[in-house]
Protein backbone atom coordinates (compact mmCIF):
# COMPACT_ATOMS: atom_id res chain seq x y z
CA UNK A 1 0.00 0.00 0.00
CA UNK A 2 1.42 3.73 -0.77
CA UNK A 3 0.68 6.34 1.63
CA UNK A 4 0.58 10.06 0.24
CA UNK A 5 3.42 12.12 0.62
CA UNK A 6 1.60 14.71 2.41
CA UNK A 7 0.60 12.39 4.88
CA UNK A 8 4.03 11.26 5.91
CA UNK A 9 5.07 14.66 6.20
CA UNK A 10 1.90 14.99 8.69
CA UNK A 11 3.06 11.94 10.83
CA UNK A 12 6.81 13.11 10.94
CA UNK A 13 6.35 16.83 12.21
CA UNK A 14 3.71 15.23 14.80
CA UNK A 15 7.10 13.08 15.84
CA UNK A 16 9.06 16.03 15.86
CA UNK A 17 7.28 18.10 17.92
CA UNK A 18 6.23 15.22 20.71
CA UNK A 19 10.11 14.24 21.05
CA UNK A 20 11.50 17.81 21.06
CA UNK A 21 14.60 18.72 18.77
CA UNK A 22 15.34 15.48 17.48
CA UNK A 23 16.59 15.41 14.01
CA UNK A 24 14.59 13.05 11.68
CA UNK A 25 15.25 11.45 8.53
CA UNK A 26 12.69 11.97 5.72
CA UNK A 27 12.20 9.28 3.21
CA UNK A 28 13.71 10.36 -0.21
CA UNK A 29 10.63 10.18 -2.17
CA UNK A 30 11.59 12.73 -4.56
CA UNK A 31 14.72 11.16 -5.66
CA UNK A 32 12.93 7.66 -6.54
CA UNK A 33 13.20 6.53 -9.95
CA UNK A 34 11.50 8.92 -13.47
CA UNK A 35 11.66 8.35 -17.03
CA UNK A 36 11.45 11.62 -18.48
CA UNK A 37 10.83 11.53 -22.18
CA UNK A 38 11.89 13.86 -25.13
CA UNK A 39 11.32 14.87 -28.87
CA UNK A 40 15.21 14.47 -30.35
CA UNK A 41 13.73 15.73 -33.65
CA UNK A 42 10.21 16.26 -35.35
CA UNK A 43 9.79 16.74 -38.75
CA UNK A 44 6.63 17.19 -38.64
CA UNK A 45 4.55 13.93 -40.06
CA UNK A 46 6.35 12.26 -37.48
CA UNK A 47 9.64 12.32 -35.01
CA UNK A 48 12.29 10.54 -32.94
CA UNK A 49 11.42 10.27 -29.21
CA UNK A 50 13.78 9.23 -26.36
CA UNK A 51 13.00 7.58 -22.82
CA UNK A 52 16.09 8.06 -20.35
CA UNK A 53 15.50 6.28 -16.54
CA UNK A 54 17.18 7.26 -13.85
CA UNK A 55 17.55 5.62 -10.71
CA UNK A 56 17.49 8.49 -8.12
CA UNK A 57 16.90 6.05 -5.42
CA UNK A 58 19.10 4.71 -2.59
CA UNK A 59 18.82 0.70 -4.14
CA UNK A 60 19.51 -1.16 -7.32
CA UNK A 61 16.52 -1.36 -9.99
CA UNK A 62 16.65 -4.71 -10.95
CA UNK A 63 14.44 -4.51 -14.49
CA UNK A 64 12.71 -1.66 -15.75
CA UNK A 65 9.02 -1.29 -17.74
CA UNK A 66 8.01 1.60 -19.49
CA UNK A 67 4.22 2.18 -19.96
CA UNK A 68 2.75 5.29 -22.08
CA UNK A 69 -0.43 5.94 -24.31
CA UNK A 70 -0.15 7.31 -28.04
CA UNK A 71 -3.32 9.42 -29.20
CA UNK A 72 -5.54 8.02 -32.11
CA UNK A 73 -3.27 8.78 -35.31
CA UNK A 74 -0.22 8.25 -33.99
CA UNK A 75 1.75 5.39 -34.14
CA UNK A 76 4.91 3.45 -33.15
CA UNK A 77 7.85 2.83 -35.44
CA UNK A 78 11.53 1.80 -35.34
CA UNK A 79 12.47 0.90 -31.71
CA UNK A 80 15.80 0.30 -30.03
CA UNK A 81 17.54 -0.61 -26.70
CA UNK A 82 14.21 -1.77 -25.45
CA UNK A 83 11.32 -4.81 -25.70
CA UNK A 84 7.76 -3.76 -26.83
CA UNK A 85 4.44 -4.72 -26.67
CA UNK A 86 1.65 -2.95 -27.74
CA UNK A 87 -2.57 -2.84 -27.34
CA UNK A 88 -4.45 -0.82 -29.10
CA UNK A 89 -2.92 2.49 -27.98
CA UNK A 90 -1.48 1.41 -24.82
CA UNK A 91 2.61 0.69 -25.73
CA UNK A 92 4.82 -1.20 -22.76
CA UNK A 93 8.39 -1.03 -23.23
CA UNK A 94 10.83 -3.50 -20.76
CA UNK A 95 14.43 -4.00 -20.92
CA UNK A 96 16.68 -5.96 -22.67
CA UNK A 97 19.24 -8.60 -20.88
CA UNK A 98 22.28 -5.95 -20.81
CA UNK A 99 20.07 -2.63 -19.73
CA UNK A 100 17.95 -3.90 -16.87
CA UNK A 101 19.66 -3.29 -14.11
CA UNK A 102 20.38 0.43 -12.40
CA UNK A 103 22.83 1.37 -9.49
CA UNK A 104 21.65 4.21 -7.57
CA UNK A 105 22.35 7.57 -9.62
CA UNK A 106 22.64 5.70 -12.75
CA UNK A 107 20.47 6.65 -16.28
CA UNK A 108 19.97 4.27 -19.12
CA UNK A 109 17.97 5.39 -22.31
CA UNK A 110 15.70 3.91 -24.94
CA UNK A 111 14.18 5.30 -28.71
CA UNK A 112 11.57 4.79 -31.02
CA UNK A 113 10.32 6.82 -33.88
CA UNK A 114 6.89 7.83 -33.62
CA UNK A 115 4.63 8.70 -37.03
CA UNK A 116 1.63 11.54 -36.41
CA UNK A 117 2.25 14.87 -34.28
CA UNK A 118 1.19 13.30 -30.46
CA UNK A 119 3.27 12.38 -28.37
CA UNK A 120 2.99 9.93 -24.98
CA UNK A 121 0.75 10.72 -22.16
CA UNK A 122 -0.01 8.96 -18.92
CA UNK A 123 3.89 7.42 -18.35
CA UNK A 124 4.00 5.09 -15.78
CA UNK A 125 7.47 3.35 -14.56
CA UNK A 126 6.99 0.22 -13.26
CA UNK A 127 3.60 1.04 -12.20
CA UNK A 128 4.33 4.36 -10.83
CA UNK A 129 3.85 7.98 -12.06
CA UNK A 130 7.10 8.44 -14.75
CA UNK A 131 7.53 11.72 -12.75
CA UNK A 132 9.72 13.16 -15.67
CA UNK A 133 7.07 14.77 -17.34
CA UNK A 134 5.32 13.50 -20.21
CA UNK A 135 6.08 15.85 -23.26
CA UNK A 136 9.14 17.26 -24.95
CA UNK A 137 11.71 18.29 -21.96
CA UNK A 138 12.89 20.64 -25.00
CA UNK A 139 11.66 22.26 -28.36
CA UNK A 140 12.32 19.92 -31.10
CA UNK A 141 12.78 21.60 -34.20
CA UNK A 142 9.74 21.69 -36.54
CA UNK A 143 11.78 20.74 -39.99
CA UNK A 144 10.90 18.15 -42.37
CA UNK A 145 14.10 15.70 -42.71
CA UNK A 146 15.44 17.07 -47.08
CA UNK A 147 14.37 15.02 -49.80
CA UNK A 148 16.55 16.94 -52.11
CA UNK A 149 20.35 16.48 -52.70
CA UNK A 150 21.52 16.68 -49.37
CA UNK A 151 23.14 20.16 -48.08
CA UNK A 152 27.06 20.57 -47.77
CA UNK A 153 26.91 20.70 -43.40
CA UNK A 154 26.11 16.71 -42.47
CA UNK A 155 23.54 15.53 -40.08
CA UNK A 156 24.63 15.22 -36.45
CA UNK A 157 26.99 12.45 -35.86
CA UNK A 158 26.39 10.27 -32.47
CA UNK A 159 28.77 8.28 -30.61
CA UNK A 160 28.02 4.25 -31.10
CA UNK A 161 26.29 2.85 -28.65
CA UNK A 162 27.60 0.35 -25.82
CA UNK A 163 31.41 -0.56 -25.63
CA UNK A 164 33.69 -0.39 -28.17
CA UNK A 165 34.75 -3.33 -30.33
CA UNK A 166 36.15 -6.40 -29.32
CA UNK A 167 39.91 -6.88 -30.22
CA UNK A 168 39.65 -9.10 -33.39
CA UNK A 169 42.77 -7.30 -35.41
CA UNK A 170 40.88 -5.93 -37.96
CA UNK A 171 40.77 -2.67 -39.88
CA UNK A 172 38.26 -0.10 -39.11
CA UNK A 173 36.85 -0.55 -42.51
CA UNK A 174 36.03 -4.30 -43.96
CA UNK A 175 35.34 -5.56 -46.70
CA UNK A 176 34.46 -9.12 -46.95
CA UNK A 177 34.28 -11.66 -49.37
CA UNK A 178 32.61 -15.32 -49.50
CA UNK A 179 34.81 -18.00 -51.22
CA UNK A 180 32.71 -21.20 -52.85
CA UNK A 181 34.15 -24.68 -51.56
CA UNK A 182 31.88 -26.13 -54.23
CA UNK A 183 31.72 -26.05 -57.82
CA UNK A 184 29.20 -23.70 -59.76
CA UNK A 185 29.37 -21.26 -63.28
CA UNK A 186 31.28 -18.65 -61.24
CA UNK A 187 35.17 -19.33 -61.64
CA UNK A 188 36.85 -21.96 -59.55
CA UNK A 189 39.54 -20.02 -57.06
CA UNK A 190 42.28 -21.52 -54.82
CA UNK A 191 41.65 -19.95 -51.92
CA UNK A 192 45.27 -18.41 -51.79
CA UNK A 193 44.25 -17.08 -55.34
CA UNK A 194 41.17 -14.49 -53.28
CA UNK A 195 41.77 -11.20 -54.53
CA UNK A 196 43.94 -8.76 -51.89
CA UNK A 197 41.17 -6.16 -51.41
CA UNK A 198 38.93 -8.45 -48.97
CA UNK A 199 40.34 -8.19 -45.57
CA UNK A 200 37.82 -11.06 -44.39
CA UNK A 201 36.96 -14.10 -46.36
CA UNK A 202 34.03 -16.08 -45.02
CA UNK A 203 34.27 -19.72 -46.72
CA UNK A 204 31.13 -21.02 -47.69
CA UNK A 205 29.76 -23.68 -46.20
CA UNK A 206 30.44 -25.59 -42.97
CA UNK A 207 27.30 -28.04 -43.35
CA UNK A 208 25.37 -30.09 -40.94
CA UNK A 209 25.94 -33.27 -39.62
CA UNK A 210 23.83 -36.29 -37.87
CA UNK A 211 24.20 -34.88 -35.22
CA UNK A 212 22.18 -32.26 -34.29
CA UNK A 213 24.02 -28.93 -33.93
CA UNK A 214 27.57 -30.64 -35.14
CA UNK A 215 28.93 -28.96 -38.35
CA UNK A 216 31.81 -30.24 -40.82
CA UNK A 217 33.98 -28.92 -43.03
CA UNK A 218 36.27 -30.74 -46.15
CA UNK A 219 37.02 -29.25 -49.50
CA UNK A 220 34.73 -30.69 -51.94
CA UNK A 221 35.50 -33.03 -54.08
CA UNK A 222 33.88 -31.13 -57.01
CA UNK A 223 36.14 -27.78 -56.51
CA UNK A 224 39.13 -30.63 -55.87
CA UNK A 225 38.25 -31.84 -59.24
CA UNK A 226 37.74 -28.72 -61.03
CA UNK A 227 40.93 -26.98 -59.71
CA UNK A 228 42.90 -30.12 -60.96
CA UNK A 229 43.56 -31.02 -57.57
CA UNK A 230 42.99 -29.49 -54.06
CA UNK A 231 42.95 -31.31 -51.12
CA UNK A 232 42.74 -30.33 -47.23
CA UNK A 233 46.44 -29.77 -46.85
CA UNK A 234 46.64 -27.41 -49.46
CA UNK A 235 43.61 -25.60 -47.96
CA UNK A 236 45.12 -25.49 -44.63
CA UNK A 237 48.18 -23.73 -46.08
CA UNK A 238 46.35 -21.35 -48.34
CA UNK A 239 44.74 -20.45 -44.82
CA UNK A 240 47.86 -19.21 -43.34
CA UNK A 241 48.98 -17.23 -46.58
CA UNK A 242 45.93 -15.12 -46.19
CA UNK A 243 46.94 -14.43 -42.61
CA UNK A 244 50.68 -13.67 -43.42
CA UNK A 245 48.77 -11.54 -45.90
CA UNK A 246 46.97 -9.68 -43.27
CA UNK A 247 43.63 -11.01 -43.80
CA UNK A 248 40.96 -13.04 -41.97
CA UNK A 249 39.42 -16.35 -42.87
CA UNK A 250 36.54 -17.38 -41.31
CA UNK A 251 33.94 -20.08 -41.61
CA UNK A 252 30.39 -19.58 -42.26
CA UNK A 253 28.16 -21.84 -41.01
CA UNK A 254 24.77 -22.56 -43.37
CA UNK A 255 24.10 -21.04 -46.61
CA UNK A 256 20.87 -21.25 -48.52
CA UNK A 257 20.47 -25.28 -48.01
CA UNK A 258 22.38 -25.43 -44.70
CA UNK A 259 20.09 -27.12 -42.20
CA UNK A 260 22.28 -26.70 -39.26
CA UNK A 261 19.76 -26.36 -36.00
CA UNK A 262 21.00 -25.47 -32.79
CA UNK A 263 17.31 -25.47 -31.03
CA UNK A 264 18.78 -26.73 -27.39
CA UNK A 265 21.34 -26.80 -25.02
CA UNK A 266 22.65 -30.15 -26.19
CA UNK A 267 23.13 -28.60 -29.80
CA UNK A 268 24.49 -25.65 -28.10
CA UNK A 269 27.27 -27.73 -26.83
CA UNK A 270 27.85 -29.65 -30.55
CA UNK A 271 27.75 -26.32 -32.25
CA UNK A 272 30.40 -25.21 -30.11
CA UNK A 273 32.62 -27.86 -30.04
CA UNK A 274 32.25 -28.96 -34.08
CA UNK A 275 33.30 -24.96 -34.87
CA UNK A 276 36.05 -25.00 -32.48
CA UNK A 277 37.32 -28.33 -33.56
CA UNK A 278 37.51 -26.83 -37.30
CA UNK A 279 39.33 -23.62 -36.08
CA UNK A 280 41.82 -25.73 -34.57
CA UNK A 281 41.84 -27.84 -37.74
CA UNK A 282 42.26 -25.35 -40.39
CA UNK A 283 43.08 -22.59 -38.36
CA UNK A 284 40.34 -20.01 -38.93
CA UNK A 285 39.91 -16.98 -37.37
CA UNK A 286 36.38 -16.77 -36.45
CA UNK A 287 33.11 -18.40 -37.51
CA UNK A 288 30.01 -16.06 -39.71
CA UNK A 289 26.15 -17.23 -39.01
CA UNK A 290 24.55 -17.75 -42.07
CA UNK A 291 21.69 -19.78 -42.03
CA UNK A 292 18.45 -18.77 -43.80
CA UNK A 293 16.32 -21.37 -42.71
CA UNK A 294 15.39 -19.70 -39.18
CA UNK A 295 17.32 -20.05 -36.17
CA UNK A 296 17.40 -20.34 -31.94
CA UNK A 297 18.57 -17.08 -30.49
CA UNK A 298 18.80 -18.19 -27.24
CA UNK A 299 20.61 -21.29 -27.81
CA UNK A 300 22.48 -20.32 -30.99
CA UNK A 301 23.78 -17.32 -28.18
CA UNK A 302 24.52 -19.97 -26.06
CA UNK A 303 27.02 -21.62 -28.24
CA UNK A 304 28.48 -18.36 -29.44
CA UNK A 305 29.33 -17.66 -26.19
CA UNK A 306 31.01 -21.08 -25.14
CA UNK A 307 32.75 -20.91 -28.43
CA UNK A 308 34.46 -17.76 -27.31
CA UNK A 309 35.22 -18.58 -24.13
CA UNK A 310 37.36 -21.64 -26.02
CA UNK A 311 38.95 -19.78 -28.63
CA UNK A 312 39.46 -16.10 -26.94
CA UNK A 313 38.58 -12.18 -27.20
CA UNK A 314 40.34 -12.20 -30.98
CA UNK A 315 37.25 -14.77 -31.95
CA UNK A 316 35.47 -13.23 -35.15
CA UNK A 317 31.79 -13.32 -34.93
CA UNK A 318 29.87 -12.69 -38.29
CA UNK A 319 26.42 -13.28 -39.79
CA UNK A 320 25.06 -12.93 -42.83
CA UNK A 321 21.31 -12.22 -42.30
CA UNK A 322 18.53 -11.95 -45.25
CA UNK A 323 17.14 -8.78 -45.66
CA UNK A 324 13.31 -9.81 -43.50
CA UNK A 325 15.56 -10.92 -40.89
CA UNK A 326 16.28 -7.79 -39.58
CA UNK A 327 12.93 -6.02 -39.78
CA UNK A 328 12.04 -6.04 -36.58
CA UNK A 329 14.65 -6.62 -33.21
CA UNK A 330 12.18 -9.21 -32.24
CA UNK A 331 12.65 -11.52 -35.02
CA UNK A 332 15.59 -13.97 -34.32
CA UNK A 333 18.18 -12.91 -36.28
CA UNK A 334 17.86 -9.44 -34.94
CA UNK A 335 17.67 -10.76 -31.26
CA UNK A 336 20.51 -12.81 -31.42
CA UNK A 337 22.58 -10.23 -32.34
CA UNK A 338 21.18 -7.83 -29.83
CA UNK A 339 21.66 -10.51 -27.05
CA UNK A 340 25.35 -11.35 -28.37
CA UNK A 341 26.76 -7.78 -29.05
CA UNK A 342 29.30 -7.30 -26.59
CA UNK A 343 31.11 -10.04 -28.39
CA UNK A 344 29.54 -10.04 -31.60
CA UNK A 345 31.90 -8.33 -34.86
CA UNK A 346 29.98 -7.34 -37.38
CA UNK A 347 26.19 -8.16 -39.39
CA UNK A 348 26.36 -7.83 -43.01
CA UNK A 349 22.62 -7.91 -44.01
CA UNK A 350 22.16 -9.86 -47.55
CA UNK A 351 20.54 -6.25 -49.11
CA UNK A 352 19.16 -8.58 -52.62
CA UNK A 353 16.82 -11.19 -53.37
CA UNK A 354 14.39 -9.16 -51.30
CA UNK A 355 11.80 -7.21 -52.83
CA UNK A 356 10.75 -3.85 -51.50
CA UNK A 357 11.00 -3.36 -47.95
CA UNK A 358 10.25 -0.74 -45.27
CA UNK A 359 12.61 1.41 -43.98
CA UNK A 360 13.26 2.70 -40.37
CA UNK A 361 11.05 5.61 -40.96
CA UNK A 362 8.16 3.16 -41.68
CA UNK A 363 6.81 5.44 -44.15
CA UNK A 364 7.48 4.22 -47.74
CA UNK A 365 8.30 0.82 -49.39
CA UNK A 366 11.78 1.04 -50.56
CA UNK A 367 12.74 -1.09 -53.83
CA UNK A 368 15.99 -3.22 -53.65
CA UNK A 369 18.36 -1.91 -55.95
CA UNK A 370 18.55 1.34 -55.02
CA UNK A 371 20.86 3.78 -52.81
CA UNK A 372 17.18 4.05 -50.58
CA UNK A 373 16.75 1.02 -49.81
CA UNK A 374 20.82 0.14 -48.57
CA UNK A 375 20.85 3.10 -46.06
CA UNK A 376 16.55 3.21 -44.88
CA UNK A 377 17.06 -0.85 -44.35
CA UNK A 378 20.52 -0.36 -42.65
CA UNK A 379 19.12 2.57 -40.54
CA UNK A 380 16.65 -0.08 -38.88
CA UNK A 381 19.78 -1.87 -37.16
CA UNK A 382 21.79 1.26 -36.80
CA UNK A 383 18.44 2.64 -34.58
CA UNK A 384 17.55 -0.61 -33.01
CA UNK A 385 20.93 -0.54 -31.06
CA UNK A 386 24.09 -2.06 -33.14
CA UNK A 387 26.83 -0.09 -33.24
CA UNK A 388 27.96 1.24 -36.50
CA UNK A 389 30.85 -0.52 -36.15
CA UNK A 390 28.65 -3.97 -36.00
CA UNK A 391 26.91 -3.10 -39.54
CA UNK A 392 27.96 -4.37 -42.76
CA UNK A 393 26.25 -4.11 -46.16
CA UNK A 394 25.83 -7.16 -48.20
CA UNK A 395 25.38 -6.49 -51.53
CA UNK A 396 25.87 -9.09 -54.83
CA UNK A 397 29.13 -8.99 -57.07
CA UNK A 398 27.21 -8.52 -60.36
CA UNK A 399 25.57 -10.54 -62.66
CA UNK A 400 24.93 -13.82 -61.80
CA UNK A 401 25.37 -13.64 -58.35
CA UNK A 402 21.81 -12.89 -57.04
CA UNK A 403 18.23 -13.20 -57.99
CA UNK A 404 17.66 -8.88 -57.52
CA UNK A 405 18.83 -6.43 -55.81
CA UNK A 406 21.91 -6.20 -58.29
CA UNK A 407 24.09 -2.65 -58.14
CA UNK A 408 26.77 -0.73 -59.51
CA UNK A 409 29.78 -0.80 -56.74
CA UNK A 410 29.37 2.95 -57.06
CA UNK A 411 25.96 2.68 -55.80
CA UNK A 412 27.62 1.02 -52.49
CA UNK A 413 29.65 3.75 -52.03
CA UNK A 414 27.53 6.10 -52.60
CA UNK A 415 25.05 4.03 -49.58
CA UNK A 416 28.47 3.90 -47.52
CA UNK A 417 28.53 7.61 -47.77
CA UNK A 418 25.56 8.70 -47.10
CA UNK A 419 25.59 6.39 -43.91
CA UNK A 420 28.80 7.78 -42.84
CA UNK A 421 29.01 11.07 -44.02
CA UNK A 422 25.56 12.33 -44.76
CA UNK A 423 26.48 12.79 -48.91
CA UNK A 424 25.62 10.94 -52.01
CA UNK A 425 22.08 10.22 -50.20
CA UNK A 426 18.83 9.30 -52.48
CA UNK A 427 15.61 11.00 -51.36
CA UNK A 428 15.99 9.15 -47.75
CA UNK A 429 18.03 10.88 -45.40
CA UNK A 430 19.11 8.81 -41.83
CA UNK A 431 18.18 10.67 -38.59
CA UNK A 432 22.30 10.41 -38.01
CA UNK A 433 25.49 9.89 -39.27
CA UNK A 434 27.70 6.87 -38.83
CA UNK A 435 31.43 7.43 -39.25
CA UNK A 436 31.92 3.92 -37.88
CA UNK A 437 29.88 2.15 -40.31
CA UNK A 438 31.75 -1.61 -40.82
CA UNK A 439 32.12 -1.35 -44.30
CA UNK A 440 30.81 -4.02 -46.91
CA UNK A 441 30.35 -7.62 -47.35
CA UNK A 442 30.01 -9.15 -51.06
CA UNK A 443 28.58 -12.48 -52.21
CA UNK A 444 30.86 -13.32 -53.51
CA UNK A 445 34.79 -13.69 -54.35
CA UNK A 446 34.14 -16.17 -57.16
CA UNK A 447 31.27 -13.79 -58.91
CA UNK A 448 33.60 -11.10 -58.40
CA UNK A 449 36.74 -12.46 -59.79
CA UNK A 450 34.41 -13.66 -62.70
CA UNK A 451 32.74 -10.33 -63.41
CA UNK A 452 36.37 -8.96 -63.42
CA UNK A 453 36.78 -7.91 -60.13
CA UNK A 454 34.76 -4.62 -60.02
CA UNK A 455 33.26 -4.76 -56.68
CA UNK A 456 36.21 -5.05 -54.70
CA UNK A 457 38.35 -2.92 -57.19
CA UNK A 458 35.88 -0.10 -56.31
CA UNK A 459 34.11 -0.32 -53.07
CA UNK A 460 37.91 -1.76 -51.20
CA UNK A 461 39.88 1.34 -52.23
CA UNK A 462 36.31 3.93 -51.02
CA UNK A 463 36.56 1.83 -47.46
CA UNK A 464 39.83 3.54 -47.20
CA UNK A 465 38.30 7.16 -47.28
CA UNK A 466 35.39 6.80 -44.83
CA UNK A 467 36.06 8.86 -41.42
Amino acid sequence: MKRSRSLVLSLVTALAAAVGAVWVALPAFAAGATASFVKTSDWGSGWEGKYTITNGGGATINGWTVTFDLPAGTTLGTYWDALLTSSGQRHTFTNRSWNGSLAPGASISFGFLGNGPGAPTNCQLNGAPCGGGTGPTTAPPTTAPPTTPPPTTPPPTTPPPTSPPPNTGLPKHLLTGYWHNFDNPAVELRLRDVPTEYDVVAVAFAEATATPGAVTFGVDPGLSAALGGYTDADFSADVRTLQARGKKVIISVGGETGRVAVNDAASATAFSDTVHALIQRYGFDGVDIDLENGLNPTYMAQALRSLRAKVGTGLIIAMAPQTIDMQSPASGYFKLALDIRDILTVVNTQFYNSGAMLGCDQNAAYGQGTVNFIVALACIQLEAGLRPDQVGLGLPAGPGAAGGGIVAPSVVNAALDCLARGTNCGSFRPPRTYPGIRGAMTWSVNWDVSNGNGFARTVAPHLDTLP
